[in-house]
């Protein structure tokens, strides 16, 4: 039996990917902890037996809506990811202190899981929840690529081995990236100790409340999400998507989240139903399409279930990400914030009665079920935690 500290960001996104290889490793009988700076949300993701041990952390930044690449990349940087490092490192030390993994599981924007593991001594894997960073995305802008180092080699002289060199991002001992090549393209990095297990798909906290007996077995159901953390800036952009599916209601209904509430809502609407948040995996089992912001987790999740998509990425990874989803031809790309309620449309009829995209769909989500998800990403773990311990106790 080996111990697992999962050193996670407070980020739905990044947990909920882990949290089916954390039940993975826990049924195969190892120790699991996780190190957060919100101990609640990792209990409201992963169940309320999580044993999580606190970190400081400042909260999620919010960039404003205007920003959008080199700019939003360096907020994210300066505004958040370095600082939520430096945060977090005195708890993580603590948390290995007092948990003593066999290895750490550092996502891959929580660098002081890295820097700590490393500074100790300790073998880390890195949980990639996006494959953008393995597809050379900063290849092309090499001032982009060096600036990273430059804040990666200040924050490890302040948090971690000063003699170190290896890039927190990306581990040299194992590497986990919840995607397979078919979705990230021939450019992405391969290796030994890189492996491609698909996306952990897993059992979630059942959610309530939501009125299955709304939807139409008749007419396509189309999801319309922008994430958990988009609010701030879909306004406009959920408004077209009502207005473009509104067109289409005897083909098809809308169920729209909208968690800053920007939408009118009505009890008796038949065509539209916007909700504060839904049950996304089982309604993706019912879902005819999927309009999203390429937030790769529910890009990830829509291929799984063999759903094409209509993305329209923001910023940070989403481009890359769409980029990938365009080029695999399982979706249609739209801009963000220029698009129209007819050129919403044009790109909802295409992927609900163009087969092609379908097919590109089903073909990703048979290599997505083939990666072996969870359960690989826990036999790669424990092939980790076995070859770290002395030769004489194996």
């Amino acid at each position: 039996m080996s111990g697992f500290l999962f050193v996670v960001p407070p980020l739905v996104g990044h947990i909920n990917p882990t949290v089916g290889v954390a039940a993975e490793l826990a049924a195969r009988g190892h120790r699991v902890a996780w190190a957060c700076a919100d101990p609640a949300l990792v209990r409201r993701l992963a169940g309320p037996q999580a044993v999580v041990l606190p970190c400081a952390g400042p909260a999620p930044a919010v960039r404003p809506p205007e920003l959008r690449g080199p700019e939003a990349l360096k907020y994210l940087w300066e505004g958040y990811l370095l600082p939520l490092a430096d945060a977090m490192a005195p708890g993580v030390r603590a948390a290995v202190g007092r948990f003593r993994p066999d290895v750490v599981v550092a996502d891959q924007q929580a660098f002081a899981g890295a820097l700590v593991a490393e500074r100790l001594g300790l073998p880390w894997a890195t949980s990639a929840t996006t494959s953008a960073e393995l597809t050379g995305a900063y290849h092309g802008t090499p001032r982009i690529a060096d600036w990273i180092r430059e804040r990666l080699r200040a924050l490890r002289a302040r948090v971690g081995d000063p003699a170190g060199d290896t890039d927190p991002r990306f581990s040299p001992h194992l590497l986990l990236a919840f995607s397979t090549p078919e979705l990230a393209g021939p450019s992405a990095a391969r290796g030994d100790h890189i492996h491609y297990v698909g996306p952990s798909i897993a059992d979630r906290p059942a959610a309530t409340g939501f009125p299955w007996e709304w939807l139409d077995p008749g007419r396509a159901t189309v999801l319309v999400t922008l994430g958990t953390a988009n609010a701030d800036v879909g306004g406009r952009f959920l408004a077209e998507c009502v207005s473009a599916l509104r067109e289409r209601a005897d083909v098809a209904q809308a169920v729209v989240t909208d968690p800053g509430g920007t939408l009118r809502r009505s009890g008796d609407d038949k065509d539209v139903l916007v909700l504060p948040s839904v049950p996304q995996l089982p309604l993706l089992q019912r879902a005819g399409a999927v309009v999203c912001h390429a937030g790769h987790n529910t890009v990830c999740e829509a291929l799984w279930h063999g759903v094409p998509l209509v993305v329209a990425p923001i910023r940070d990874d989403q481009p890359v990400v769409a980029a990938q989803v365009t080029g695999a031809g399982a979706g249609v790309r739209v801009r963000f914030g220029r698009v129209t309620a007819a050129r919403l449309g044009a790109a909802l009829d295409a992927v609900l009665h163009e087969p092609a995209h379908r097919a590109a769909a089903a073909r990703l989500s048979a290599a997505f079920r083939a990666a072996g998800g969870a359960p690989a990403a826990a036999v790669h773990l424990g092939r980790l935690a076995a070859d770290a311990r002395p030769e004489e106790s194996r």
